[in-house]
């Protein structure tokens, strides 16, 4: 009875040792990622820049291949504030939400790119079609919805003009002209407004999805280094989209007038065959200018044109 009691004692004896290394084992960084229209293209970009996420429909709760990563998936309108106040190490926003909640936050990097396009995004303010307000000045004494009312309201302050601003929930755009005079809101490609036969006014802001850190988290080396990976590796997936790669096989005496003519092929690289009066070229260029280049190369000579897709591009 003896030896079983101090056997017992023993094992008790481990468990906080177990429970301390599980509490070693937690991520090192917790990460606030966009729901909503953000979600997909977010998860997406993730994925070229080497990090699988996966989330179920009615889940918040992501499963990230790299243990060093936990997350979320909160609305964009949010993950500022979260990082701001520490329960996300850094996390992706727009611009807009960073300035419309006065968030003290490190902008790591700029990520143009939404559920849409590859271009920024504007807020503007929107009349009907056959409203008599032409400029901002017009507005004066006006009603206005907008889901950004503090961006809204510096606005028309910077303009002298007083209005008032009211909190819209969404589907701000059926609100003009029966509950209100004029509105703020997000667009992208414009086909909301033109379907609601909506009028731009101005332009407030433009914006795009940014990394942003918590300050606290910026400052430990550890975490620095890893969100800064991070930002890396995003940015070159971003690059990696409007680019491809192209190889090709060249007589030598062409090579100098097909590099000189052709400015698209900028600083390629240059390989020599087995029949020495041929080279191998390998580029990268913009995607869209390659269906202009291609029947161009196959003219002067080219052979074996291989046209390839990126994954990253780190410059």
């Amino acid at each position: 009875m003896q030896r079983l009691y101090f056997s017992n004692l023993a094992l008790c004896r481990k468990r906080p040792t177990t429970a301390f290394a599980l509490m070693d084992n937690k991520p090192l960084l917790m990460l606030g990622l966009p729901k909503g229209s953000l979600q997909d293209s977010t998860i997406k970009l993730f994925g070229k820049a080497g990090f699988n996420i996966s989330v179920s429909s009615r889940s918040y709760r992501p499963s990230i291949d790299d243990e060093e990563l936990d997350g979320r998936f909160v609305r964009a309108q949010e993950v500022s504030r979260y990082v701001e106040h520490g329960y996300f190490d850094c996390g992706l926003t727009g611009q807009d939400w960073v300035k419309e909640n006065d968030s003290d936050v490190v902008e790591v990097c700029s990520l143009v790119y939404s559920r849409a396009s590859n271009k920024r995004s504007k807020w503007i303010i929107a009349v009907p079609e056959a409203s008599t307000v032409q400029t901002v000045k017009d507005l004066e004494g006006k009603r206005i919805a907008t889901e950004v009312v503090n961006i809204t309201r510096q606005y028309l302050k910077d303009n002298g003009v007083n209005a008032e601003v009211e909190f819209s929930w969404g589907a701000t755009e059926v609100k003009v002209p029966d509950l209100v005079d004029a509105i703020v809101d997000l667009t992208e490609t414009g086909n909301s407004l033109r379907a609601n036969k909506l009028r731009i006014v101005d332009t407030i802001l433009y914006t795009n999805t940014v990394l942003i850190a918590n300050k606290v988290s910026w400052g430990n080396p550890a975490k620095r280094k890893k969100i800064e990976n991070i930002a890396l590796l995003l940015t070159s997936a971003l690059e990696a989209n409007s680019k491809v790669g192209l190889k090709l096989n060249i007589e030598k005496s062409k090579l100098e007038a097909i590099l000189s003519d052709l400015p698209a092929l900028r600083n390629p690289t240059i390989n020599r065959l087995a029949d020495e009066s041929w080279v191998a070229i390998d580029t990268i260029l913009d995607e869209k200018v390659v269906r202009e280049i291609i029947p161009e190369l196959k003219e002067r000579g080219a052979e074996g044109i291989i046209e390839y897709p990126l994954n990253k591009v780190v410059f």
